[in-house]
C-alpha cells in the first residue's frame, strides 16, 4: 500500500462519518480515527515491531539522567520554557538535522530562524519530510540528537522569539 492509497483511504473514512477503522494486509497494520473536525492517523505500522521496544527503551534512559541529578536542575528549565518557544515533532519518525550526511545542518544554537525556515527532517516510512518553524527567533537549544526516533509532539528545539 503505497502512500497515495493510504492519504485516499483517510479521505473516505473522513467522509463516511465513521469513528474508527483498523486495516491489516500482511505486515502493515492501519488505525484511522476520526474527531469531530478533521481525521487523524493514529497507528501506521509496517512490520519490524523491534522499533517500538527500542523507542520505549530509550525513553526511559534518557528520562533516568534527567530525574537523577537534582531539583535545580528542573527548575532552570522550567524558567526558560516561559521565555522559549518549543518546536515539536508534528510526526513520528527519525530526526536528521542535515538534508544529507554531507550537507550542513538546517540550523545550528544561535541561528536566527524565519516563520517557514526547514529546521530539521523527519524521516517517515522512507518519506523525508522537512518541518519548518511556526515561529520567528534565535534557536536556543537542540533537544534531540541526530539520527534518533522521536514521537509525535516531541520537543525538538527552543527558540528564543525576542
Amino acid at each position: 500500500m503505497d502512500i497515495k492509497e493510504i492519504q485516499n483511504l483517510i479521505k473516505f473514512v473522513a467522509k463516511s462519518g465513521a469513528s474508527e477503522v483498523k486495516l491489516e494486509m500482511g505486515d502493515t497494520k492501519i488505525t484511522i480515527k476520526t474527531g469531530s473536525n478533521a481525521p487523524e492517523t493514529t497507528i501506521i505500522q509496517a512490520a519490524p515491531q523491534v522499533a517500538a521496544p527500542q523507542v520505549v527503551a530509550a525513553a526511559p534512559v534518557a528520562a533516568q539522567p534527567e530525574a537523577a541529578p537534582a531539583a535545580p536542575a528542573k527548575e532552570t528549565p522550567a524558567n526558560d520554557d516561559s521565555k522559549y518557544v518549543t518546536v515539536k515533532s508534528p510526526i513520528i519518525g527519525t530526526f536528521y538535522r542535515k538534508p544529507s550526511p554531507d550537507k550542513p545542518s538546517f540550523v545550528e544554537v544561535g541561528s536566527d530562524i524565519k516563520a517557514g525556515d526547514t529546521v530539521c527532517v523527519i524521516e517517515a516510512m522512507k518519506l523525508f519530510n522537512e518541518i519548518e518553524s511556526e515561529v520567528s527567533g534565535k534557536i536556543v537549544k537542540v533537544l534531540v540528537d541526530d539520527s534518533t526516533p522521536v514521537e509525535f509532539d516531541q520537543p525538538l528545539f527552543l527558540v528564543d522569539p525576542s
